[in-house]
């Protein structure tokens, strides 16, 4: 998800899919530690976009 896109989502919206990242997160890692993920870059892509949310909404607090 790109900031662009990720500035036009309301709060609730950013929040509910941090939520939803988090889980996905979650399922990886669980994979991960089974040996059935073969793509890692998928851990550290969706870390990187649950950061690009949090930092959305810390900017609109701070504002």
């Amino acid at each position: 998800m790109r900031i662009e896109e990720i500035r036009k989502l309301t709060n609730e919206e950013i929040e509910k899919e941090i939520k939803d990242l988090k889980k996905k997160l979650f399922d990886l890692r669980l994979e991960q530690a089974t040996g059935k993920l073969t793509n890692t870059a998928e851990i550290s892509k969706t870390k990187k976009t649950i950061a690009r949310l949090s930092t959305v909404l810390t900017e609109r607090a701070n504002a």
